[in-house]
């Protein structure tokens, strides 16, 4: 992969994508509690928190905000997250958000039987309201230089002028070498009332024309893009790992613009106990991270973005495939030992753990 060099660029990494407050009631329900904790978040910008909180990267977010106290609250989360700030587009306030608001997403952590539930409240959200020519992408790409762009599927599922915008900043990160990657991070919720799957796959076979490096799960890639993993069923250890070797063969004939594909491996045998892992398909070989099995979830939101910043992080330094892949599940498995959607982990830890560390009590 033909990645730009850090002294050509400004940027190691940029996420494109909505933060929002996430609001997680701890230990209590959404429906019962009286506290709520508060998190940002956002499926686009954890990817770049997680790239520079845990691996060192210099990362920064093109999002939109309200111009009022809750816009500037979610923009001092972002600053404490280390993640520049420069390119937010500030909307502003009507008084009461009726024309344009922050993204509110109501996050229960699920235990035992119970599943994890989300409720988001993000209707004319300020980056839902984005719109091709509000973002200087020249200056972004040609000026600054990015060595990686990041955008994904819940970002393009807000609104009928949001995939307009993915594609105006992918084509113009093409211009100038930016490698681009995309999460399909499909979600039910966010297309209920734009069409569905079939809607989904229209835009994201769109928007995949522009992809490097396409992440998602087995489901993402059967539903949000139309491809089917034979023998598919609810148990991903139970799958034959040439099975996906034959999907994601038939996902870069469509795509041949991909350079790789990784797909992340989840087996939720309740919500606290998962097993997990996942593949990479690159070079024209598919290569197996380690299995976690009985991983013990705290937090299981943001696992799957904590593992897309480890695998560009590999991929950034220059990795074996088998290590950038092993850096995106080792992450993404520390990530979910903690609350809140972006990553508390260290880079020490991560290479503890990839060297064969055990969880035995630091002193």
């Amino acid at each position: 992969m033909n990645i730009k060099t850090k002294e050509q660029c400004k940027w190691d990494q940029l996420s494109l994508g909505e933060v929002m407050l996430r609001f997680d009631p701890g230990e209590n329900r959404v429906r019962n509690t009286r506290t709520f904790k508060v998190w940002e978040g956002g499926g686009e910008y954890n990817v770049a928190r997680g790239l520079k909180k845990c691996f060192g990267k210099r990362t920064a977010v093109v999002t939109a905000l309200v111009d009022n106290d809750i816009g500037f609250l979610v923009h001092d989360l972002i600053s404490q997250g280390g993640v520049d700030s420069s390119w937010v587009v500030w909307r502003d306030f009507d008084g009461i958000g009726g024309d344009c608001r922050v993204g509110l997403n109501f996050t229960e952590r699920g235990f035992g039987l119970r599943g994890a539930l989300g409720v988001s409240d993000r209707a004319n959200s300020a980056a839902s309201q984005l719109k091709k020519g509000d973002v200087d992408w020249e200056t972004i790409f040609g000026k600054d230089g990015v060595r990686w762009f990041h955008c994904g599927g819940i970002f393009t599922a807000l609104s009928e002028t949001t995939p307009e915008v993915a594609i105006e900043a992918m084509k113009c990160a093409k211009k100038y070498g930016t490698i681009i990657s995309y999460d399909l991070n499909y979600r039910p919720s966010l297309w209920k009332s734009r069409g569905g799957e079939k809607k989904a796959q229209e835009i994201n076979r769109e928007v995949a024309q522009y992809v490097d490096v396409m992440i998602g799960n087995e489901e993402d890639f059967s539903t949000a893009l139309g491809f089917q993993v034979d023998s598919i069923d609810t148990n991903y250890s139970n799958l034959e790992v040439d099975n996906f070797k034959t999907m994601i063969e038939s996902v870069m004939k469509t795509f041949p613009n991909f350079q790789a594909v990784a797909t992340t491996l989840r087996y939720a045998k309740t919500a606290t106990i998962n097993d997990w892992s996942a593949v990479l398909y690159y070079n024209k070989t598919l290569y197996e991270a380690r299995k976690f099995e009985n991983l013990e979830i705290f937090d299981r939101v943001g696992g799957g973005d904590s593992f897309a910043s480890g695998l560009i992080y590999g991929f950034l330094e220059n990795k074996t495939p088998e290590m950038c892949l092993q850096y995106g599940v080792i992450h993404g498995a520390l990530a979910m030992t903690t609350p809140g959607d972006t990553s508390m982990v260290s880079l020490k830890e991560v290479e503890s753990i990839m060297s064969g560390k055990s969880a035995r009590v630091e002193r």
